[in-house]
């Protein structure tokens, strides 16, 4: 593939967007840029929350996990549906209740001023790290598939990447990403059909032939019953719940595009058809993982050692170029759906929660807004050039570790207030938040000595959560003998 057929695709793609951004960034406001005015279709939604839940991450990552994982990410899969449905029957029911639009305003009113504060930074922290994981990779792409070729460094790269984000996002927010993450997993998916009809049409396997070859092969072992391993079902499959209710019911990115539904119903609608779609979408993943290894086994092809590396190189060097076409697709359409909403997120949850928006004029909003964006735009940029120094493993597994250490103590403060009545010492719950992590990281190296061989995995987001419950059970009491303490101090 040359450099200028890709770079002609990803203009082509982003003349797209930037499109789509025009005709719905129109008479715009704050309320449009927040909630898409609380007027976005439920089945618009449902559709692009595909996109923007996977990530290129998950574009590349889970396809090159089958070799040691084989398909035993749909228990995580599995637990996904589960924490889905608590997310839409315990969570927007709360969000929809409140009328918020930072969902952590919900810890202000149930706790006070510092557990609020720390919420939302938490989520400022995680969403950043995560974003700029998820950009990594697709400016990792881009610069091995053109970039390098034309002498361009990474750095430009990565300018690049954000700028383009930028340009299409700065004015509409949610009511331009709705429709442009609709169209990017309505590309993604279409990548991803497309390069396993053509594997599969390389190995000579109609569709019943690569089904009976993928279910005959090593690689559809789906479930782990062994105890001790990262792979045990239980473990895998409670993680991917709390994954999920944290990553999805805690997260602004996640709950914004569900609070700009007209209503709960709506959401709730949403919520259901997009958890679905979304295991149908992993098996199509992981069975394009598997056709991957048994191209490479068919025709004697060293593969790379990484897993992330194994799907771009085979796409890029020994397909057919309509194959490398449609990965540098479908890379773009999932990254971008991902990172697009990640940003306008992450600006909305600094204005409404740090800087007192609902307080300001509306001249004022649209000033620190668009200085906002830009400012995360650039930190974006600069977290990703850090990582590429640091990176040194699969990237899922990077971007649920950090997960695991920075949702956790919003899962145990949403858990301590959704099912107590107790009242918590609000200025001591940051430190609480801090330590709960640490605590964790600690107990996790040592759990294999400390536990009889038992080793954590993703779960390390439950046992944070649960170290932060029980350190704000610490310094909770009840209503009355708190107020009562505070006014003798």
């Amino acid at each position: 593939m040359s450099a200028t057929l890709i770079i002609s695709l990803i203009i082509g793609y982003f003349c797209i967007l930037i499109l789509i951004s025009f005709l719905t960034s129109r008479n715009t406001d704050s309320d449009t840029f927040f909630l898409a005015n609380r007027k976005s279709p439920w089945y618009v939604v449902a559709f692009g929350m595909i996109g923007a839940t996977l990530s290129g991450v998950t574009f590349v990552s889970v396809p090159g996990m089958v070799r040691d994982m084989q398909f035993s990410y749909m228990q995580i899969v599995l637990g996904y549906l589960a924490g889905y449905f608590v997310v839409a029957n315990v969570l927007l029911p709360l969000y929809y209740r409140l009328n918020l639009v930072s969902i952590y305003t919900y810890l202000e009113q149930r706790f006070g001023f510092w557990s609020y504060k720390t919420g939302a930074a938490f989520f400022l922290l995680s969403r950043t790290l995560s974003s700029a994981i998820r950009l990594f990779l697709v400016a990792s792409v881009l610069q091995l598939a053109v970039f390098d070729e034309i002498g361009i460094p990474f750095s430009v790269t990565v300018g690049i990447t954000i700028l383009l984000i930028w340009v299409y996002t700065f004015r509409g927010g949610m009511k331009t990403i709705i429709w442009t993450d609709t169209f990017q997993t309505s590309a993604m998916l279409l990548a991803v059909a497309a390069c396993i009809w053509i594997v599969s049409d390389e190995l000579n396997l109609g569709f019943q032939g690569m089904v009976d070859t993928i279910s005959a092969s090593d690689y559809s072992q789906v479930f782990n019953w062994d105890y001790k391993d990262n792979d045990y079902f239980l473990k895998q499959f409670f993680s991917g719940a709390f994954i999920t209710i944290a990553m999805t019911g805690l997260d602004q990115d996640m709950m914004q595009k569900n609070l700009s539904c007209k209503n709960l119903g709506e959401a709730q609608k949403n919520m259901f058809w997009f958890s679905l779609i979304l295991v149908v979408v992993f098996i199509l993943l992981l069975a394009l993982g598997a056709l991957l290894y048994l191209y490479a086994s068919d025709k004697g092809i060293a593969l790379p050692g990484r897993g992330d590396d194994v799907f771009p190189y085979l796409a890029l060097n020994h397909f057919p170029p309509i194959v490398g076409i449609a990965f540098i697709l479908g890379i773009i359409a999932i990254a971008y759906a991902s990172a697009d909403s990640a940003l306008t997120s992450l600006t909305t949850s600094f204005c409404v929660d740090f800087l007192n928006f609902k307080d300001r004029s509306e001249h004022e909003r649209v000033r620190l807004r668009y200085m906002v964006h830009l400012g995360f735009s650039v930190l974006i940029g600069l977290v990703i050039l850090a990582i590429e120094a640091l990176n040194s493993e699969s990237l899922i597994t990077t971007v649920l570790k950090i997960a695991g250490y920075t949702y956790g103590p919003l899962l145990g403060l949403y858990t301590f207030g959704l099912y107590t009545r107790r009242t918590v010492r609000d200025r001591f719950v940051p430190a609480i938040c801090l330590v709960a992590p640490l605590l964790t990281y600690i107990i996790s190296a040592n759990s294999a000595d400390w536990f009889y061989g038992y080793e954590f995995g993703f779960e390390v987001l439950i046992l944070n959560g649960f170290l932060t419950f029980a350190g704000l059970m610490a310094i909770s009491g009840r209503e009355t003998d708190l107020e009562l303490e505070e006014r003798i101090q």
